[in-house]
């Protein structure tokens, strides 16, 4: 059984001869995030896929197996919900709580997809959009803030990708060094100057009244105790 171990970075640009004689791979959404599988080739060999953890594999990624020969992934259909909006305002909604509920979602010029789920559809219906329940391809975008797979098959990818990574990192430099500051500096400042006030106020007085009581004391030890001492010399 041959090993598949390597996936081919997008940028590499193959022979189109070698792509059509490449074999394919064809998986579900659901596989295509497994970097462990036992899996069959459209050819029907079968395989096993070992790929770094985290891997998820997109439709036209480029394989390579331990004997050097190449594999196609194939994006396979599944059951899904097709999304479309009377206007943008109604389809971005949809997007907006189908991503606060962190579900995978394809986004489209002007349709959402997302794996079969009747409490989704029902929700999306709610809001104003209409749902089809077919069978397509399923592509979820895979996290512009860092992590999953760059795919370069969309040509605007990797423009958004970039802006959006300097966005985050600007905003979470910023807002960390602001925190930072803010709750080391300012709460530390105000917690430090409000408690050591008001404690050393407190200590200065309980400090001068005990000083006081001592002062007094104090001198009236050193009278007895002088009094005293020059009896004793006395005696």
């Amino acid at each position: 059984m041959r090993t598949i171990d390597k996936r081919l970075d997008s940028h590499v640009k193959l022979a189109r001869v070698l792509m059509t004689r490449a074999p394919g791979l064809t998986l579900p959404f659901e596989a295509r995030c497994k970097s462990r599988l036992a899996a069959t080739l459209d050819t029907g060999e079968e395989v096993a896929l070992v790929l770094p953890r985290g891997t998820v594999l997109r439709d036209g990624d480029v394989l390579v197996a331990d004997d050097g020969g190449l594999v196609r992934v194939v994006a396979a259909s599944e059951a899904v919900l097709l999304v479309r909006a009377p206007d943008v305002l109604t389809l971005t909604r949809a997007a907006y709580h189908l991503g606060n509920r962190h579900t995978p979602v394809e986004v489209g010029v002007d349709y959402l997809k997302l794996e079969y789920d009747p409490v989704l559809a029902d929700m999306v219906k709610r809001l104003g959009a209409s749902v089809e329940q077919t069978s397509l391809p399923f592509q979820p975008e895979t996290g512009a803030y860092g992590g999953g797979h760059r795919h370069g098959h969309d040509e605007t990818f990797a423009e958004d990708y970039a802006v959006a990574q300097k966005v985050f990192d600007e905003h979470h430099g910023h807002a960390h060094s602001h925190d930072h500051a803010q709750d080391h500096g300012d709460d530390h400042s105000h917690a430090h100057g409000h408690d050591h006030g008001h404690k050393h106020g407190h200590d200065h007085t309980h400090a001068h009244e005990h000083g006081h009581a001592h002062g007094h004391d104090h001198a009236h030890c050193d009278a007895s105790c002088s009094h005293g001492h020059r009896r004793h010399a006395d005696d």
